[in-house]
């Protein structure tokens, strides 16, 4: 049996963001983090699409989000720590209907200070000459439920980075500062223990106030601490559910598609919209269909946010679904790039989003002496430092947490019982 301060389960984003910070405000406590995989981020975080945004309608997020981008940019800008951060970009690509829809979002980011700008039909299909037009009548395009892009929306404060990067960073800060990770430590449970053990089977009784003491690893190990961090993302509920507390999530698959042609060029050499002179992370008018430039490979990766006719389904090792593409996302793909005509992947992954379907919020609560941190919804990357921030804030028993660049965050609006936030309404 091993005793710590604390025990961080999970070595990805959130769980080396958060080991990260209670230590710093924390040096002489006594902090492991355990990770069933062999290095750090080799969960979901390696299988994210490393994008970021501050394109968000909930002030939550956007603060989440804004406070976590600054800070990469400080990483690397002042820090020297090269994440390869590119601020390329997200754009909207909108039919008239859709941007209609989401107008009064839009001047709600505006009057918050959001680096936006709005494209014309026109001005659009100059900077992408590759967007295809639909003429009256197109029979295909009105079977297929689309209609043709009349407007576009760029967030600037947007981008991609690369993730293993960035988890190194946190795992190397926290080293530093004498942390331990073990690696290749696979747990399997989280021990309960009454306040007050009197030797009786079974216990915790249900009369007995109970709470999380520890660890048990596969190898039948315990590790007990004062306080325990679960930050597994979509295996969160394998640890939760036994002991009858809520991740309020549920994991989804994610498939991402790596296109590399030289049909794709142009599309990719979009040098308009950002210094980088590429293309932004670009979104689909329907369906969540999306491609983001990687800007070190020259290529363009392919996914999609599907959720009607998408499981939820917990896989240890998902697999990308090439028929997914070539069945599916190509259609749409085709009909408003026709660069796209015949192109196929020339890599492929797949990972799992742990999706919280009620307001795409993350999670940050104490229940019986654990501390969970998670519900990332697919934007857990870009919002990683701040949570790690509260997660920690949380632990020292303050009530805010200072996010970078000195904003407060009141601890317990993202929180259970006292949750007070608004729902996400800007989702891709």
């Amino acid at each position: 049996m091993s005793r710590y301060d604390v025990v961080v389960v999970g070595a990805g984003v959130f769980g080396l963001a958060t080991a990260y910070y209670i230590k710093k405000e924390n040096p002489k406590s006594r902090i492991v983090v355990l990770d069933k995989f062999g290095g750090p981020g080799q969960g979901n975080s390696a299988k994210s699409a490393g994008a970021f945004r501050n394109i968000f309608a909930s002030e939550t997020n956007f603060l989440l989000a804004d406070s976590t981008i600054d800070f990469f940019a400080h990483v690397q800008g002042k820090l020297g720590h090269d994440l390869g951060l590119s601020f390329h970009g997200y754009l909207w690509l909108l039919t008239e209907t859709g941007y209609r829809n989401q107008k009064e979002s839009f001047s709600l980011m505006e009057r918050r200070g959001v680096s936006m700008r709005t494209f014309e039909k026109e001005d659009l299909h100059k900077r992408m000459p590759d967007l295809a037009d639909f003429e009256k009548g197109d029979e295909e395009a009105e079977l297929m439920g689309l209609e043709p892009v009349e407007r576009g929306v760029q967030g600037l404060k947007c981008g991609s980075l690369d993730v293993d990067r960035l988890v190194r960073f946190y795992e190397a800060e926290f080293k530093k500062l004498g942390g331990e990770v073990h690696y290749n430590t696979l747990v399997k449970r989280l021990v309960l223990k009454p306040t007050r053990e009197l030797g009786l089977p079974r216990e915790p009784l249900v009369w007995q106030d109970a709470y999380v003491a520890g660890v048990e690893t596969a190898r039948g190990e315990e590790v007990y601490a004062d306080k325990v961090v679960v930050a597994v993302g979509a295996w969160a509920n394998t640890l939760l559910n036994p002991i009858g507390l809520d991740a309020f999530m549920r994991p989804k698959k994610r498939q991402i598609f790596i296109l590399k042609d030289p049909k794709l060029r142009n599309l990719f050499r979009a040098k308009s919209f950002n210094k980088e002179g590429v293309v932004p992370f670009t979104i689909l008018p329907k369906g969540g269909v999306f491609f983001k430039p990687e800007v070190y490979e020259e290529a363009l990766w392919v996914g999609c946010a599907d959720n009607i006719g998408r499981a939820f389904e917990l896989e240890d090792d998902p697999q990308p679904e090439l028929s997914y593409y070539t069945g599916n996302l190509y259609y749409e793909l085709v009909r408003y790039f026709p660069c796209f005509k015949d192109v196929q992947p020339i890599n492929m992954f797949a990972g799992q989003y742990a999706l919280n379907s009620i307001d795409k919020i993350p999670y940050v609560f104490e229940e019986a002496n654990m501390i969970y941190v998670g519900a990332g919804s697919g934007s857990g990357v870009m919002k990683c430092d701040a949570l790690g921030r509260i997660a920690a804030a949380l632990y020292s028993g303050e009530k805010e947490a200072i996010l970078y660049g000195g904003q407060t965050f009141k601890v317990s609006n993202i929180s259970v019982k006292e949750r007070k936030i608004e729902k996400e309404t800007f989702v891709i």
